[in-house]
């Protein structure tokens, strides 16, 4: 005599299996204990704040030990504030890869199936993944990018140089940039969720975000809203031609990284893990 077996009855998700009801808080606080289990990303959290500081020092200190002149063209005596921000471009890959391993190192390990095991929805992981890296990313380049603007302010002061955060458009800069790198966090989740792969997904965005505004120089009417141009608006304190306002440009860019999001919750949802 044969028995047939209900799949869904025979092999019960952990959540069922222990009573717990799974709510987005609970698998939040379980993304934020792997986030931080995660050796890789402290690393690149720890590169991240020191690429803003020390990028954001080289040009001033240019000013300071060089004499560079003011009608030179010299990015500290025009933008001072933009030279203190020069290394959030670069930064922009590191957090990308932050975002990335968050997901791609549990495919690495296979961690990603007990995740989904408990979560059978899956897509309150992602969910949870996207939001945790952002707001780190938020926090911890907001502090570095504080800390790069006062080290500037400092440093030209002695070069007679002075710059604050009350001049208008500075304070958004600096609040832009972090802002900026939190989506693009949440855009290197996205791409490690769609990819799956570490070294793919970051090949893609780097792609993205430094190789497409190429094609800007193809077409003038669509380079300001490639991702790479569209994101750089936030960080310039004054306007630019070709450029879109700033934030504008941040909500351009966000665009790109709502749709990545949404295509990798689709493809979530209908991949096996």
């Amino acid at each position: 005599m044969t028995t047939i077996t209900d799949r869904s009855q025979a092999t019960p998700t952990a959540a069922a299996a222990t009573g717990i009801r799974v709510t987005q808080r609970r698998v939040f606080a379980a993304e934020a204990i792997k986030f931080r289990s995660l050796r890789s990303t402290g690393w690149l959290l720890v590169a991240s704040v020191l690429s803003i500081v020390a990028a954001g020092l080289f040009p001033a200190l240019g000013v300071l030990l060089g004499g560079l002149d003011p009608a030179g063209g010299e990015g500290s005596r025009t933008d001072p504030t933009g030279g203190a921000l020069t290394g959030v471009s670069f930064t922009q890959l590191l957090i990308a890869a932050l975002g990335v391993l968050v997901v791609t190192s549990e495919y690495t390990t296979g961690l990603i199936r007990a995740s989904f095991a408990a979560v059978p929805r899956r897509l309150p992981v992602l969910w949870a993944k996207a939001a945790i890296a952002a707001a780190v990313a938020f926090v911890a380049t907001l502090a570095a990018a504080l800390t790069a603007f006062l080290a500037v302010k400092v440093v030209l002061a002695a070069a007679d140089v002075t710059i604050s955060l009350t001049t208008p458009g500075v304070a958004r800069a600096v609040v832009g940039a972090s802002l900026l790198l939190a989506v693009t966090a949440v855009l290197g989740v996205a791409f490690g969720a769609l990819l799956r792969s570490a070294v793919g997904a970051v090949a893609a965005l780097f792609g993205l975000l430094f190789v497409t505004p190429l094609l800007g120089m193809l077409s003038p009417q669509i380079s300001p809203y490639l991702p790479g141009n569209a994101g750089a608006a936030v960080v310039q304190t004054g306007a630019t031609a070709g450029s879109l306002p700033p934030w504008a440009g941040l909500g351009v860019f966000s665009l790109y990284a709502v749709a990545a999001l949404t295509a990798a919750a689709v493809a979530l949802t209908r991949r096996d893990a």
